[in-house]
């Protein structure tokens, strides 16, 4: 991971050994007193929707008015073409993990983000810090969408900046590749699959209006019939599928935001703006309240199974399990002083265990093994040295047959 004092600057970040100097009580004062924290937006998106584009020109644009945070949590890219103050890749090494655990690019990928994960609670105290000089953290995630929905890292890093920061989730889709009335229903469908699981004000951002005009796609998701007779075309069995599939997601559409941006040229970057806004009220008014709950209850389950665990040393020590050995002996029980018969004479420590019956008949075995070994040599000697003298007499025979014949 990486920090930098400005937006530009080298990239030198280290994450902090030890917790914050002040007390617990004391730090939970200082942040109910902070007003207005930052806005966590943690940017999905399909491989080549222009996410890493978009999240570029977002920071782009939030720069001139303040500063936001930016962080990257894509281990597998070679550059990220954004000023990054917290860099997953400082921290983990892609390539070697892929190495030492043998896993291909995906697990690659799973693997790096848990490890991130679990030094988390770090990256949360540093946005906590540079809560009072940046209104907003950008946050982009992997290429491959699901290893970030999906993953129980992804998890765990979405539900704490949650519980602590208004989050919100943008979806990132290809206009041009969602013309098709087929492959627009797909991406819908992962984008509502993404909102239950995430259970976060969510912002469909239909990206690269600059090629394709987004109109046909709010007229799909405005209009069923609309989309119903775009579908007419299609012939194959998906298309059923997306028939039935519109109607139930009318529902979803109701109630979802979307926006058309252009990451190339920064074309409606102010409507998106908006929807933040107004999905950081919607977080503040349905969804705080809920994640707090779960942070309580989470952090009540940890204390009862941390009072469980010091109740059930206790018993098994009042019951008389588990009764401690001494395991270091002082040197007067160890030594024995018949043993030492001069001053300055070596000291011999027995091993624990062992005492001098156990040295003599382990030294009798020893003697045993011995003569065994020897008898066996003997044996073996005596029968070589018959092979060999039978060996020389067939060796004479023949010579003197060959002898006799010549």
């Amino acid at each position: 991971m990486a920090e930098s004092g400005k937006i530009g600057d080298p990239i030198v970040f280290k994450i902090p050994d030890g917790a914050s100097s002040l007390p617990k009580k004391e730090e939970d004062v200082l942040s109910t007193k902070k007003k207005n924290p930052p806005t966590c937006i943690i940017v999905l998106g399909m491989a080549g929707s222009g996410k890493t584009t978009f999240v570029r020109r977002l920071i782009s644009y939030l720069n001139q008015s303040k500063p936001p945070y930016s962080i990257n949590l894509d281990p597998a890219c070679l550059e990220v073409p954004f000023p990054a103050n917290i860099d997953i890749r400082d921290t983990v090494n892609y390539k070697e993990v892929m190495k030492q655990y043998k896993l291909g690019p995906n697990g690659g990928i799973v693997t790096s983000l848990n490890l991130f994960a679990t030094k988390f609670d770090q990256v949360l105290n540093l946005i906590d810090k540079k809560s009072e000089s940046c209104d907003y953290v950008v946050i982009d995630t992997p290429g491959q969408i699901e290893v970030f929905t999906w993953s129980a890292s992804g998890n765990i890093i979405t539900e704490a900046l949650a519980s602590q920061f208004p989050t919100i989730v943008v979806y990132v889709m290809d206009t041009a590749r969602s013309v098709n009335p087929v492959t627009f229903m797909s991406n819908m469908l992962y984008a509502c699959s993404i909102l239950y699981k995430t259970k976060l004000p969510f912002i469909v951002t239909m990206n690269k209006i600059d090629v394709v005009s987004h109109k046909y796609a709010l007229d799909w998701m405005g209009d069923f019939e609309a989309f119903q007779d775009s579908l007419q075309n299609e012939s194959s069995y998906v298309s059923n599928l997306a028939q039935s599939m519109s109607l139930a997601l009318d529902e979803f559409y109701s109630e979802l935001s979307a926006v058309g941006v252009s990451a190339m040229t920064g074309q409606g970057y102010d409507e998106f703006m908006e929807a933040v806004g107004k999905a950081k009220v919607e977080y503040e008014v349905e969804y705080q309240a809920e994640y707090k709950r779960l942070r309580k209850e989470k952090e009540e389950a940890e204390k009862k199974n941390q009072e469980k665990q010091l109740e059930k040393i206790r018993k098994d020590e009042s019951s008389g399990y588990g009764e401690s050995v001494p395991l270091v002996h002082s040197m007067q029980r160890e030594v024995d002083e018949s043993a030492v018969k001069r001053k300055g004479e070596d000291v011999y420590l027995r091993t624990h265990g062992i005492d001098d019956e156990d040295d003599e008949e382990i030294a009798e075995g020893r003697d045993y093994d011995d003569e065994e070994e020897s008898k066996e040599y003997e044996s073996f000697k005596k029968y070589i040295d018959k092979h060999n003298e039978r060996t020389e007499d067939k060796i004479n025979q023949s010579n003197k047959k060959t002898d006799n014949n010549s």
